[in-house]
């Protein structure tokens, strides 16, 4: 097995009294995505700040590319590509001049910067500058940055937030990209959907602490029940019959139901990760 990208192994951080994350441990390999799911203030984007230097660990270790975070290694921040929910762009500059800007302080000379911005439906804005933005284009402007210098590592704290469904979409599919590229994603939403559609595995985090750490898949078949809903015409109604799969006759019965004239839908009822997390946690994602 090869090395993981990230590797966390009892990771705390404490603001005064508050202990904001309780040793937490996970690692991540390259090419693969890592959703990190819980609601705001669950320790999610404090996680990400220790891992990108910003903030110092008061417990536990933590090594990216093989180098401790606590190093504070140029070669280190030259790998790994950052988007934060704070903007910090430069908004009297054109965006084609911020990403020229921010590949300099890479040494790269010749960045790909129209292509970059083609990645995150800005091109056509390239020449504008950042302050007649909205707020949608300058997140989306902050994604493409993160893609600069072709990192090996990708820390995406909220990187849809702000987002329309169309660019949202856009956007996780050059998330997508970039793992199949080979880049390993640290990925923090609150948005079952986006982690359940982008994860290869995801990690529930609340007040803290890792309450379960698999696919998506495993965690459905674990906290979910093996049923389907059909839907059948009921005279000028229409009526809901749940199956309960491996049951009594159950194979017998949706084969019946299967071919009646009746039949309008049949629809599967795993459980979806809102779910299974208010399970283990008692609360929902955006609490």
């Amino acid at each position: 097995m090869t090395q993981p990208a990230i590797n966390v192994e009892g990771l705390r951080f404490s603001y005064g009294d508050l202990e904001a994350v309780k040793g937490i441990s996970f690692d991540v390999q390259p090419g693969e995505i890592l959703g990190f799911l819980g609601p705001n203030g669950a320790g999610k984007s404090t996680t990400i700040k220790m891992l990108t230097g910003q903030i110092t660990p008061k417990g536990g270790k933590a090594q990216v590319l093989g180098i401790d975070i606590s190093a504070d290694d140029p070669n280190l921040q030259a790998q790994i590509g950052v988007c934060f929910e704070e903007k910090n762009l430069y908004l009297n500059m054109s965006a084609k001049e911020n990403l020229d800007f921010y590949a300099s302080l890479f040494g790269i000379k010749e960045p790909e910067t129209m292509e970059i911005l083609r990645r995150v439906g800005l091109a056509e804005r390239a020449r504008d500058r950042v302050h007649s933005f909205s707020k949608g284009m300058r997140q989306r402007m902050m994604i493409s940055r993160a893609f600069v210098n072709k990192p090996k590592v990708l820390f995406l704290d909220e990187p849809t937030d702000g987002l329309d469904p169309v660019t949202s979409a856009s956007i996780r599919k050059t998330i997508k990209e970039e793992a199949d590229r080979g880049a390993a994603v640290l990925l923090t939403t609150h948005d079952m959907f986006e982690a359940d559609e982008l994860s290869d595995r995801v990690a529930f985090i609340n007040d803290g602490e890792i309450v379960a750490l698999d696919t998506a898949e495993n965690l459905k078949l674990k906290y979910g029940t093996r049923s389907v809903k059909v839907r059948l015409r009921d005279g000028a109604g229409v009526r809901e019959e749940h199956i309960e799969l491996g049951g009594d006759g159950s194979s017998a019965r949706l084969a019946a139901l299967a071919v009646s004239p009746d039949l309008l839908t049949i629809h599967t009822e795993e459980a979806t990760l809102e779910k299974i997390f208010i399970e283990l946690t008692g609360r929902g994602l955006a609490g």
